[in-house]
């Protein structure tokens, strides 16, 4: 049986032919990425830096990406750096539910990419960012865990 060659092309082509066919009802039936509407919110994902000591946090949309960090020198500051300009931001840190007062982040520079906010003291790993953001009157808001912010003791 294997050495008819109808077979032995039968096989491999097949393989070929469903992957291509998984391609194309994804493009023709699938969902398709709109661009943000105004008016209306949309959620940022947490990736997966923040789960770990990694000294930066990113959070992600199709539309816009992120990245959170904090700055120990002086009295301690979150710095957020952003894919687009925003118009502005609010942050607040949440505790087992209970949450916090939102503050407004002050922009660094006109371009509206940078973004700081100064802290008392460093949040703790039982602790959560809760961040929403305004771009031409889109709404994006996220929830990050603050365990990137911690120092690694060993």
């Amino acid at each position: 049986m294997l050495r008819n060659r109808h077979v032995i092309t039968a096989m491999l082509v097949a393989p070929l032919l469903a992957i291509l066919a998984w391609f194309a009802v994804g493009n023709l039936v699938g969902e398709k990425a709109a661009p943000a509407r105004a008016g209306d919110a949309y959620p940022l994902v947490e990736k997966s830096n923040c789960r770990y000591e990694s000294g930066s946090c990113d959070l992600q949309n199709t539309d816009l990406r992120v990245t959170l960090s904090y700055n120990d020198q002086g009295e301690g500051s979150l710095h957020l750096r952003a894919s687009h300009e925003l118009d502005s931001v609010l942050l607040s840190l949440a505790l087992n539910g209970e949450e916090g007062a939102p503050m407004p982040m002050l922009a660094q520079g006109d371009d509206g990419l940078s973004w700081q906010l100064s802290l008392q003291r460093r949040p703790g790993p039982q602790q959560r960012f809760r961040v929403v953001l305004m771009r031409n009157g889109t709404a994006f808001f996220g929830e990050a865990s603050t365990t990137f912010l911690q120092l690694n003791e060993s």
